[in-house]
């Protein structure tokens, strides 16, 4: 016994003493094997295990785990098959897991994201997987998006077996940086109407059409109504959420700079007391090796750096690098398909960039940019509610030429620019405002504007004026006092080019993103040389003594007989403006199709948000989304219908579902509730 504790000690030890180890290699064959892990309550978890195959039949192998709602077997599978095959053929099973009511996994669908259920099921999950005959017991989890909320969120619970997660496109923060509310201010789009009929779906790809099931899919309530029922921050919010500090397991996070979650990354690396690392590309949402814009990245490469390291005992490198990887956008015209953002990348050891030195630029009487404080003065900002247009659907999307949004703002422009000048991080706008109304959002852009005019947005941010002090104890404004607004933009990084202008604009509305403060008004902002409004920047070098060294993306593994075409979002989107009535109309669809060994998949999303500028209370948003499987026997249809409207007093919802066999309604139901504006 004892030799054999001495043999497992030195094996152990000299795996640890491995520097500067390649990567795994590409060495094993890959198998899928679908299996059910069961849980407490008797309901069972439908799982994809990938497989390394072609090694010793005593082989042992580390698990990576994705845990997602979005249906494995036809949601996701076609994404599904190269990521995880990249990971099992590098020596790691890999499993991709329904979350309960989702997909082909048993149980009632939760009533929320992120619910105590899902979180629960999760660590059983966990604990199944290191317990298997072929798991080293040794369990990392991983995702974009979802699976990188739930990532976070498993490692403050903790976990026996959770050794280390990789988030990509993720936050914490449920209240101010998820989908449904942006900084404090009420948000719709697609994905509640996509998400709305999802949750009512039966599994491919027999889906099941008994009453059973569909009391527990198609009859649950749409997660739209409860959010929008929690206007505020607080306990609904946080209760799926611990402190950072109790996440105790080592943290690689990668995010974009187009991307509306990416302000998580530097709150991380600030906090967390574990070892981390992060890569900030500038990406919208979507994977590193596969991002339009780019430049692209196999980001895959350096997750099995990472999890070789932490899971392998492996030393690869990795944590003797630089802290962060960070890449510098430079200057572009704005231009909804650009195919790559011009830059290069830099490392950081720390974060903030101890390089980094504040600039504070002052808002002046004559709407430009200075370095010293002006005389005190007040500037009028007429609240136009169908502006925001060109400002795109989030923080981070690309876009067009900010003139027409800039033409409803107050606008504040440097000089031309003797040098060029680079930023890294969260540029701070400070505001001194007021309102006549109990109610005003105030909107800070900051763009590049070229030598001919062109504006190009770089990054901005919203403040709901009732949360100054508090997301969870909003109040009305008092009209006509003046508040100071601390607005911290979004995480950028940007090199302004010699000759250029550094442009703020500030705005009551980013319509149809933002839903409308119901009062008309005209507010107010204050320039000065006490607490008058001003613009402070984070100023770094324009070059870097270090730069990382990424691969460009591999080929991956595909199926070959799963197919799709389209893909949602960004789709297309058109405006209407009807200058008489002054009501605006903004529509967006997508589309798309999947063809699948057992049958066929269309979807079609459709959004119409509508406002009149006379009438801000009177704001309007219509989904219709449905999803039509086409099998050998029969054809299924999933409809949703979403209708938001408002007065000054109450938001109006309804959620229509139906259920189509053979083109005849077999099932429907409706929700309908009159809620209370609050401070929205």
């Amino acid at each position: 016994m004892k030799i054999l504790f001495a043999i497992v000690c030195l094996t152990t030890f000299a795996a640890a003493q491995v520097k500067n180890a390649p990567p795994s290699a590409p060495d094993y064959g890959v198998k899928i094997v679908k299996v059910s892990i069961p849980m407490h309550d008797g309901a069972t978890l439908a799982a994809s295990l990938y497989m390394p195959t072609g090694g010793s039949a005593l082989d042992k192998f580390p698990v990576l785990l994705e845990y997602l709602p979005y249906r494995k077997d036809d949601g996701t599978v076609e994404r599904d098959y190269p990521l995880h095959t990249y990971f099992a053929h590098r020596g790691y099973v890999t499993a991709r897991v329904d979350i309960r009511g989702t997909g082909a996994s048993e149980g009632k669908i939760p009533g929320r994201e992120y619910s105590r259920i899902e979180q629960e099921d999760c660590e059983q999950v966990i604990a199944w997987l290191a317990r298997q005959p072929w798991s080293t017991g040794k369990v990392g989890m991983f995702g974009i998006s979802w699976g990188g909320f739930n990532s976070i969120q498993m490692a403050m619970r903790r976990p026996p077996a959770l050794r280390a997660i990789l988030t990509m496109c993720a936050t914490e923060d449920l209240y101010r940086e998820d989908v449904h509310y942006f900084e404090g201010m009420i948000h719709v789009d697609e994905f509640e109407v996509d998400m709305d009929l999802e949750q009512g779906m039966s599994g491919a790809p027999d889906f099941p059409l008994e009453d059973k099931t569909l009391k527990a899919r198609f009859d649950s309530a749409p997660w739209s109504l409860i959010y929008m029922q929690h206007q505020r921050d607080g306990a609904f919010w946080h209760e799926p959420v611990r402190s950072l500090d109790d996440i105790q397991v080592p943290v690689f996070m990668i995010g974009g700079m187009l991307d509306g979650y990416r302000d998580s990354i530097p709150r991380m690396l600030e906090h967390l007391k574990v070892p981390m690392k992060a890569i900030i590309g500038p990406w919208n949402h979507t994977f590193p090796d596969d991002a339009v814009p780019g430049p692209s990245i196999e980001w895959r490469r350096e997750a099995v750096r990472w999890w070789d390291y932490w899971l392998k005992n492996r030393d690869t490198g990795i944590m003797q690098e630089p802290q962060t990887a960070v890449y510098m956008q430079h200057w572009h015209p704005p231009d909804l398909k650009l195919q790559t953002i011009a830059g290069d990348w830099r490392n950081e050891a720390s974060w903030p960039p101890p390089e980094a030195k504040l600039r504070t630029l002052y808002l002046s009487p004559a709407h430009t940019l200075q370095d010293l404080a002006p005389e005190t003065s007040v500037h009028q900002l007429n609240y136009v509610p169908s502006s925001g247009v060109e400002t795109g659907f989030w923080w981070g999307d690309l876009t067009v030429d900010q003139r027409p949004t800039d033409a409803y703002s107050l606008v504040y422009d440097s000089s031309p620019l003797d040098e060029d000048l680079a930023i890294l991080g969260r540029p701070d706008a400070q505001l001194l405002v007021s309102a006549p109304v109990p109610l005003a959002d105030w909107i800070a852009r900051l763009s590049d504007v070229a030598p001919d005019g062109t504006v190009t947005l770089i990054t901005g941010v919203g403040i709901n004026g009732a949360h100054r002090d508090s997301d969870s104890d909003p109040r009305d404004l008092k009209p006509g006092r003046a508040y100071s607004m601390d607005i911290n933009l979004h995480l950028t990084s940007w090199v302004f080019p010699k000759g250029h202008r550094i442009r703020l604009a500030i705005s009551n509305s980013w319509w149809p993103t933002i839903w409308s403060t119901p009062y008309k008004m005209v507010t107010s902002l204050y320039l000065g040389r006490a607490e008058g409004s001003r613009l402070i920047l984070p100023i770094v070098p324009l070059q870097s003594d270090s730069h990382p060294n990424f691969a460009s993306p591999e080929p991956s593994d595909h199926l070959p007989d799963v197919h799709s075409q389209g893909y949602p979002w960004p789709g297309e989107y058109s405006v209407t403006r009807d200058e008489v009535r002054q009501a605006t109309r903004v529509e967006w669809r997508g589309s798309d199709a999947s063809n699948y060994p057992w049958g066929r998949r269309t979807h079609h999303e459709r959004l119409t948000y509508e406002v009149e500028d006379s009438n801000p209370e009177v704001n309007r948003v219509r989904g219709t989304a449905d999803s039509t499987f086409q099998l050998k026997n029969r054809t299924i249809t999933y409809r949703g219908e979403l209708e938001v409207h408002s007065d000054l007093k109450t938001f109006y919802y309804t959620y229509k579902r139906q259920l189509l066999e053979n083109d005849h309604i077999i099932r429907q139901k409706t929700w309908r509730q009159d809620i209370p504006r609050d401070h929205q």
